[in-house]
């Protein structure tokens, strides 16, 4: 072969693999393109989406663990020393396992439908039976003060009280104080009103909602953004835009999703929207995700964190406002002292803290997370964490409250509500969505790196050669 020959097999090397390199790079922008377009269709809620058959039923089985908290010294509780409490659990129920329920489009890009609540209980998930009994405070009882504030009305309610041997504390089984008892106290009192009590008391058979969320057909950066709850945008419980009904459900949001972004969610659980910010990459069942986590910030004090005002409404247990922690939902809770926290008062201040023994919070346990797949925008894999606590506050005409120093936040359970992807979905997921975008940024790499390198190895040797001509 002639030098000329070689030479010219070098340059036609040489571009060949600049044109390589090019055509990488240009699919770059090509295949943003497609992968958005696809995306655009198949994350709205629509018929016949890849979106709205993992919206319909969920994608997971959704499981609450509910931890309780048994009180160990009761009688020196019940003279005004601090709790002792042991955390006993899990014991596991399947939620949400049913669809949607009343699912209607609307004519503005919009979707209503509720959500069905219903609970089976799991043995093989659990530590042991419904019928187990432990301890607890007396949800009854311990409300009355807040629910009963005239000193007169107190005195005829501490003869009820008494008349059915109730007291601060009690024995109680999982199943009751989940779901609901007749409440022997309640009972007694003379007039119509509910005289079940439970913490989730009522919650099988009803349903969550009525929800309305855009569905993103005429615009996909709204998808699954709740436009009402309960045919209002607004929750009639706090102040300002704390009212507001802001975000998604959680099982989803946006397809897009940036590090940047802060994520948006409504829980009826705690009566309020909460949000999520970027913690780290993760991947789950061979899908890359981003994990967002509730920070400390959404519920710090108003100190630390002035956006947390309109959520402050209690006037008992913070006069000022200025505890960490803790969110006073009575005013959805018909008035009963409830108080949502997060597990073992995780991030609460240690005014709250400092009343209770045997608590031992965990950021890595007890923390709140979601992980998203940024580009379809799903959650494939979270744990909603949260803690139910009842507000104990002294009555001296009340005689088994009459002995408590001062109020206090009493933790009665904490509940680890969890699901991951199935590995159903997960394999659809993957052949669908994730691959393929894995696939196509592989190409792009390999164009451009075997592009690149063809063509400095072949521009290297045809100088090398042209050199060597030269001399």
């Amino acid at each position: 072969m002639g030098a000329c020959d070689r030479n010219c097999g070098l340059l036609s090397g040489a571009i060949i693999g600049a044109v390589l390199a090019i055509l990488g790079g240009a699919l770059i922008p090509i295949g943003d393109f497609l992968i958005n377009k696809t995306i655009r269709k198949e994350a709205a809620i629509e018929n016949g989406t890849i979106a709205y058959e993992n919206w319909v039923v969920p994608g997971s089985p959704v499981f609450r663990q509910f931890f309780f908290y048994h009180v160990q010294n009761p009688s020196e509780v019940m003279n005004g020393s601090r709790p002792n409490l042991k955390q006993i659990g899990p014991y596991t129920y399947r939620m949400r396992y049913l669809p949607k329920e009343n699912i209607t489009q609307h004519s503005d890009y919009t979707v209503s439908y509720f959500l069905p609540n219903i609970a089976r209980f799991e043995p093989d998930m659990s530590v042991g039976s419904e019928n187990d009994t432990f301890t607890c405070i007396n949800l009854a009882v311990v409300a009355a003060p807040a629910m009963y504030k005239s000193g007169l009305v107190q005195i005829f309610i501490n003869t009820l009280i008494k008349s059915s041997n109730s007291l601060m504390l009690q024995n109680r089984t999982v199943k009751e104080i989940l779901w609901g008892y007749v409440d022997p106290f309640l009972k007694k009192i003379p007039f119509p009103m509910e005289r079940t009590i439970g913490a989730f008391y009522p919650y099988n058979g009803t349903t969550d909602g009525l929800y309305r969320v855009f569905n993103g057909i005429d615009d996909i950066s709204k998808t699954a953004l709740i436009s009402s709850y309960k045919n209002k945008s607004t929750l009639s419980l706090w102040d300002g835009y704390c009212d507001i009904v802001n975000g998604t459900d959680g099982a989803s949001f946006p397809p897009f999703v940036k590090k940047n972004h802060v994520l948006q969610f409504f829980s009826s659980d705690i009566c309020r929207s909460i949000f999520g910010v970027f913690k780290e990459e993760r991947i789950v069942k061979d899908i890359p995700v981003y994990r967002f986590v509730v920070p400390p910030a959404a519920f710090a004090s108003p100190l630390v964190n002035p956006d947390n005002i309109c959520f402050c409404t209690e006037k008992v247990l913070s006069r000022n406002c200025t505890s960490a922690g803790a969110l006073d939902i009575s005013a959805c809770k018909e008035g009963k002292p409830v108080y949502v926290t997060l597990p073992h008062f995780l991030f609460a201040s240690k005014d709250i803290t400092e009343n209770i023994e045997g608590l031992y919070p965990d950021m890595n346990e007890h923390e709140t997370f979601l992980d998203v797949e940024p580009t379809t925008g799903f959650t494939i894999h979270f744990a909603k964490k949260l803690q139910v606590n009842l507000l104990v506050t002294p009555s001296s005409r009340i005689e088994t409250l009459s002995k408590i120093r001062q109020p206090y936040l009493f933790p009665v359970l904490w509940l680890n509500e969890t699901a991951i992807i199935g590995e159903d979905k997960a394999e659809m997921f993957r052949s669908k969505v994730s691959t393929p975008i894995k696939m196509l940024h592989l190409l792009e790499a390999v164009l451009i790196i075997v592009g690149a390198v063809m063509f400095l190895g072949f521009m290297v040797s045809y100088f090398i050669c042209r050199s060597k001509k030269l001399k």
